[in-house]
């Protein structure tokens, strides 16, 4: 039974996620908006990471439960996981190099995706009925297409978000840690899935608050780690790098041959694997992210949108492509697909004296899991209050926790295959949303950017500039549903 329900979910993923539908969406929704918001993520992008990283909040910013900076760091829990590290191993080992190109392009116009979903995050979020913030395209779709197909997206969305909460951001990440930390440390799954569940239970009761102080003191660090480990390597290994640039460049527009055990792949696999991992890996036109957006306190859509945007940024410019990086200046890209669960530990050992290869890429893993654990929690009772209100939060919470030691103690293969078509479904109906709301999207950024052009308008030049007009944060109620 469970070989017939892994075989009926491969298929589905296969379909969507394959080179005919959820992929040309996704890319071309990411292009469309590129185009309607006038390459906005190349030109915001400096002082959109200074708003982010080093302003990091609105002053007397109106609503909101978490600071700017603390909604990126939930955000990036929930992305920074097992894809920047057995993701890129997995589409460089199928799609050759060149496939790290396409996870670059994916990144680049992803990022108007991004912004494009955390503005309608905040634009049409509201309060549940314990007075915390509840936004995302749960709430946008319905608000934002005020008809029953709008209804029906936030439905579809929330439902799907709910299930992929305990598929790819639960049950894997769990198991991926018990498994890592056995393999290196000696330690038994069930102790470990014990500890992770209760520490996993300690923050949720918490709520967003809680959430967002734990993500914002481990995303930074963990990042900083993995990222200096890599540098490392890089700087070690610095005469291959611009003949890896080389490869990756070429690789990506002619294909790779079989080489030994290498599986061969032609042009067309090296795009689709590169933009389903890096879509993976960034969750970018998913609307996953657009949830944590909605709770940061901010003076307009448009800021937080700009500060969401660098989330991708982070993700896949610089972390996948640190890993993607050391894997192909260490020559270990080329032992095929079989490998890719342990080539970036691989490639960390090829370039660190000892034994710190393997040790950075295990805490890497375990640090990156755990936060995606939280980033996700928070978005699947976000969409089970949508569904069931408020009281369906805290048993979601407890039993988000118990499937955490569930994850870490069971085989997992079907929970894989689950979690691809879940996060495909999610993408769904948050991308026909966007494309639907792109015209309110790229009005009201243009305005705001016409009037606070290097994002330093105080709460008093926003409320002069937004008075009278719709699509800013004061035009809605942020009251009970």
């Amino acid at each position: 039974m469970i070989e017939s329900l892994t075989g009926i979910l491969d298929t589905a993923g296969t379909f969507i996620w394959g080179p005919f539908f959820l992929i040309p969406l996704l890319l071309g929704t990411g292009i469309y908006l590129t185009i309607r918001l006038g390459g906005l993520q190349l030109f915001k992008l400096i002082p959109a990471l200074r708003l982010a990283l080093f302003e990091r909040q609105d002053k007397d910013a109106p609503g909101g439960d978490v600071s700017q900076f603390q909604a990126l760091t939930t955000a990036l829990a929930a992305t920074v996981g097992t894809g920047n590290i057995v993701g890129v191993a997995t589409a460089i080992s199928i799609g050759g190099p060149g496939a790290l190109f396409w996870m670059w392009v994916t990144g680049v116009v992803g990022m108007a995706s991004k912004y494009s979903e955390a503005f309608l995050g905040v634009r049409f979020r509201t309060r549940d009925a314990a007075g915390e913030i509840s936004g995302g395209p749960q709430y946008y779709l319905k608000r934002g297409i005020p008809n029953g197909f709008g209804t029906f997206l936030s439905l579809f969305f929330a439902i799907a978000a709910v299930l992929a909460s305990f598929g790819i951001g639960n049950m894997t990440q769990g198991n991926s840690i018990s498994a890592n930390v056995e393999s290196s440390f000696g330690v038994p799954v069930w102790i470990t899935g014990l500890v992770l569940a209760t520490l996993t239970l300690l923050v949720l009761v918490g709520g967003i608050k809680s959430i967002g102080k734990v993500t914002a003191g481990l995303v930074p660090v963990m990042i900083i780690f993995y990222v200096l480990g890599a540098l490392y390597i890089l700087i070690a290994n610095v005469e291959a790098i611009p003949a890896a640039f080389a490869l990756i460049f070429g690789d990506a527009f002619t294909g790779t041959s079989a080489v030994g055990g290498f599986a061969g792949s032609a042009i067309i696999l090296a795009v689709q694997m590169g933009v389903a991992r890096g879509i993976f890996s960034n969750e970018s036109g998913m609307g996953s992210a657009a949830i944590a957006a909605a709770a940061a306190k901010t003076t307009h859509p448009v800021r937080q949108g700009l500060v969401s945007m660098t989330q991708t940024f982070i993700d896949t410019i610089i972390v996948v492509s640190c890993t993607g990086l050391v894997i192909v200046t260490t020559g270990v890209w080329d032992q095929g697909e079989d490998t890719a669960a342990t080539m970036t530990g691989e490639a960390f050992a090829h370039g660190l004296p000892g034994t710190w290869g393997h040790l950075i890429v295990t805490v890497g893993l375990v640090l990156f899991a755990y936060s995606t654990i939280l980033g996700w929690a928070y978005y699947g009772e976000r969409c089970m209050e949508r569904l069931f209100g408020r009281r369906a939060v805290m048993p979601y919470r407890v039993f988000f926790s118990v499937v955490v030691f569930i994850g870490a103690t069971v085989p997992l293969a079907v929970v894989w295959s689950f979690s691809d078509v879940m996060n495909g479904l999610m993408a769904l109906p948050n991308l026909l949303g966007l494309l639907i709301l792109s015209g309110l999207i790229a009005r009201e950024t243009k305005h705001y950017l016409r009037n606070d052009p290097k994002l330093r308008a105080t709460r008093d030049d926003v409320d002069a500039f937004m008075k009278d007009r719709e699509g800013g944060i004061d035009t809605y109620e942020l009251t009970n549903r």
